[in-house]
């Protein structure tokens, strides 16, 4: 930590001496008291009585034919209650597996249900599902499964599933592409025709998965005499869960209860439906107990989403002093076996957002989705965007090096202007932004700190230290229902939030987002707080089940919680305020425009030692004694709604420049510092903003350097534990600095955007960069992440000897 955070640091106070005026305070965060004493709950915590323990048998083949499944043995072990098959499951179920992203209208869709019925598709896949006393006797009778496997040729890799003669994984299709499109902006055949320079690029993402600390889990309980399902999930999207539950299982959503407890973490796995919630459900319904299914660490690198792979092939024109007029490109995606939750969701938003920050008048984007017998993909923090930064600023610096301009030239060439806002991309809107100051203010915070000194003596000693820097877009306040729902999201996306203060002048939100430690709780209780005039102490916000909390379309995903929640509660607090400044009107006999809320205490303003009176005094007028106490007209009780469903999304951005150590004898890279500057609108928290940003950082920085899902080319995963997915460790992480800048989002409540994913979209492409530019007398081209040891020391035996690597 540098002495800014630290002083940073110092400003934190407790919420009992927080004044009003608290958005844009660090405070302490609400929640941390319960997760820190260990008094947090979680659903492993949950027991009910009579339960049962269930396990998995998932196939040990990428792609096999099965010809039967004998359970026979299974079923006599003593303490199993209930074995579950594929036709089992798919008799079962009124609908197979859900997408809930329909972006391509004519994709084929994979239709697999919650076990595999014909064929196996991935290592990993649910073949059969047991319910027992306990997971022990659940296992053992795993063991006991017989399934009659014919293997099949398996396609591993993405070359292989597009080769002609390459198996089918569906035979009914002509080949393995599930879908393809191409959206155009502008004439890009003209400027690739009059460009001065053209630069292109096939770049490799690698394949990666979240890992929160606590793995997925979910206790059903399906009630026989009232036919209803009480839901105990560890899930970012407890509405979302609800409903697809009950599309699947064919059962009224007024049925189903769904309960989400404290969840350790979810980064996107935990927004997905998986098979395992149908599973647990249906061994409930079957044996009439309760049923928990907990994911254990090991399964979890088959069962989780996989997210991030692609081969990205893009070109950009542009003339000879820098300006790109013309960009196309083309996003492999890397599929699995079926389609996951969010189908082609994040690549399809790679090609969607392939130009970036950048006023590029020709643009045009392929995005086509391949499936491979591997993992379903899904959704990881950042969803398709780390990718296509990682095109647009590794051809940005190819540019760069092509016309012997810094590379942060061309970037200031092109960043969308100021006055140019709202900017129409290839598909989006993007709201407001000051680009070029938000890239100077990184250049200023490096130089601040040296790094340019420290860079020139390390050469010195001959040791390689470099600086990187990359400019990212993140697509947050995703709510826009209309434009979600016309790029093919099945659900609504709009958020509701509750805010009511009690007899005894208490406030409680109620919110249907969940909280997974990234603070949102705290955040919207600043909000309510700062509105209603009220100390932080006396807000309660409370979440986490569908039976009593609003609802909220999307869940917890999409950078979405503080822009539309926190605009939410701010307009139902706005309401509620006026409303007690009425009612305060009435008792103090004064005109509630001249009154004022502080710290609980409405007085006229300007007169504090004058007549008050507090929340208590106006919670108790309202519900207790009424009589006199109210204005003419005015309704009992404390309470307002509001749904925030807005026009556009909100788009937060900012510049990451990181320092780098390369040992170029052992291809070992170190990040020394990493600073991002950046804009998410209205801060609400600065503590939780920099914690949100250092923590995607640090995800960031795995991907680049450390994290990659593997199989081998008969499609087996070699990744099954963290000894083969290396995620870094604290000694592994640099200090981090954070510059904060503000560019309101005007058609947001509070001028509030997202930024849970930012810290995670520019660190490979500014990493790169700065590996690149730690070794200068190399020309380097670092196209694929992670950058490991071994593959940096092919690159730079390469750059050496001028062989291919």
């Amino acid at each position: 930590m540098d002495s800014r955070d630290a002083a940073a640091d110092s400003e934190v106070v407790t919420q009992h001496q927080l004044p009003p005026g608290m958005i844009g305070a660090r405070v302490r965060r609400k929640e941390d008291p319960r997760l820190l004493t260990g008094r947090a709950q979680y659903v492993d915590d949950i027991v009910l009585p009579g339960m049962l323990e269930a396990a998995i048998l998932r196939s040990p083949h990428p792609h096999a034919r099965i010809r039967g499944v004998d359970t026979s043995r299974a079923r006599a072990l003593p303490g199993v209650f209930e074995v579950l098959t594929g036709p089992d499951a798919r008799d079962a179920c009124a609908a197979p597996q859900p997408v809930i992203w329909l972006m391509i209208p004519d994709q084929r869709m994979t239709d697999q249900y919650a076990l595999a019925v014909d064929k196996v598709r991935y290592v990993g896949q649910p073949v059969a599902v047991v319910a027992a006393a306990n997971r022990y006797i659940a296992e053992d009778a795993l063991a006991l499964i017989d399934v009659d496997y014919e293997v099949l040729p398996a396609v591993s890799t993405l070359d292989a599933a597009l080769a002609e003669d390459a198996p089918r994984l569906y035979e009914d299709w002509p080949d393995n592409v599930s879908c393809r499109q191409t959206i155009p902006k502008g004439d890009v055949e003209k400027a690739f025709a009059e460009a001065d320079v053209i630069v292109s690029e096939t770049l490799t993402f690698g394949r990666q998965m979240g890992a929160p600390l606590e793995t997925r889990g979910s206790i059903m309980s399906w009630d026989p005499f009232s036919d209803r399902l009480d839901a105990w999930l560890s899930t970012q999207s407890p509405n979302l869960a609800r409903d697809l539950l009950g599309e699947v299982l064919g059962l009224p959503v007024e049925r189903i209860r769904v309960r989400t407890p404290d969840v350790g973490g979810g980064f996107g796995n935990k927004f997905d439906f998986y098979a395992e919630e149908v599973l647990a459900a249906l061994l409930s319904k079957r044996t009439g107990r309760p049923v928990k299914l907990i994911e254990d660490r090991y399964e979890s690198f088959a069962a989780n989403a996989h997210s991030r792979e692609q081969r990205i092939e893009v070109a950009v024109a542009a003339q000879a002093d820098g300006t790109i007029t013309g960009m196309r490109g083309t996003v492999w995606a890397v599929l699995g076996g079926q389609l996951g939750t969010v189908g082609i969701g994040p690549c399809w938003l790679s090609m969607a957002l392939l130009s970036g920050p950048y006023d590029i008048p020709n643009v045009e984007g392929t995005v086509v989705g391949v499936v491979t017998n591997r993992s379903p993909y899904g959704s990881y923090r950042g969803w398709g965007q780390p990718k296509c930064n990682f095109a647009h600023e590794r051809i940005v610096e190819k540019l760069a090096r092509e016309l012997g301009m810094p590379a942060n030239e061309i970037r200031r060439r092109n960043l969308i202007a100021p006055e140019k806002f709202p900017y129409s991309s290839p598909v989006f809107f993007y709201d407001s932004g000051n680009y070029a100051e938000c890239l100077s203010a990184a250049e200023q915070a490096v130089a601040e700190r040296g790094w340019a000194k420290r860079v020139s003596s390390a050469a010195d000693e001959g040791r390689c230290l470099g600086i990187g820097y990359s400019f990212h877009i993140e697509i947050t306040a995703l709510g826009p229902t209309k434009i979600m729902n016309g790029a093919g999201l099945q659900h609504g996306s709009f958020d509701e939030e509750v805010v009511r203060i009690d007899s005894s002048g208490g406030v409680t939100v109620r919110t249907g987002l969940s909280e997974l430690g990234q603070g949102i709780e705290t955040a919207l209780a600043q909000v309510a707080a700062d509105t209603l005039g009220v100390p932080l102490d006396s807000v309660t916000v409370l979440s986490g089940d569908t039976e009593t909390s609003p609802f909220t379309g999307y869940g917890t995903g999409a950078s979405r919680g503080a822009a539309l929640g926190g605009g939410a509660v701010l307009r139902a607090s706005t309401r509620l305020r006026d409303k007690v400044l009425r009612i305060a009107g009435h008792l103090l006999e004064a005109s509630p425009a001249d009154l004022e809320i502080n710290n609980g205490r409405i007085s006229v303003a300007g007169t504090p030692t004058g007549p008050s009176v507090t929340m208590r005094d106006i919670g108790d007028a309202t519900y207790r004694r009424l009589a006199g106490n109210l204005p003419d007209g005015e309704a009992p009780t404390l309470e307002e709604r509001d749904v925030l469903d807005p026009d556009n999304v909100a788009f937060s951005y900012g510049s990451t420049a990181v320092l780098v150590e390369v040992d170029h004898e052992t291809g070992q890279v170190n990040v020394l510092e990493y600073l991002l500057a950046h804009d998410c609108g209205t801060v609400i928290n600065p503590m939780i903003v920099d914690g949100q940003i250092h923590g995607g950082a640090a995800q960031g920085i795995a991907g680049a350097l450390y994290e990659e899902i593997l199989y081998d080319t008969d499609g087996q995963l070699l990744t099954r534990s963290f000894m083969d997915y290396l995620m870094p460790t604290a000694s592994e992480i640099p200090t981090f600095g954070t510059v904060h800048l503000t560019t309101t989002a005007d058609h947001i409540p509070g001028g509030f955007k997202g930024m849970g994913e930012a810290g995670t979209i520019g660190a490979a492409s500014a990493i790169t960069a700065a590996i690149e530019n730690a070794l200068p007398d190399l020309d380097l081209h670092l196209r694929r992440i992670p950058v490991t040891p071994p593959r940096l020391l092919a690159q730079i035996h390469a750059a050496r000897t001028g062989e291919t690597p």
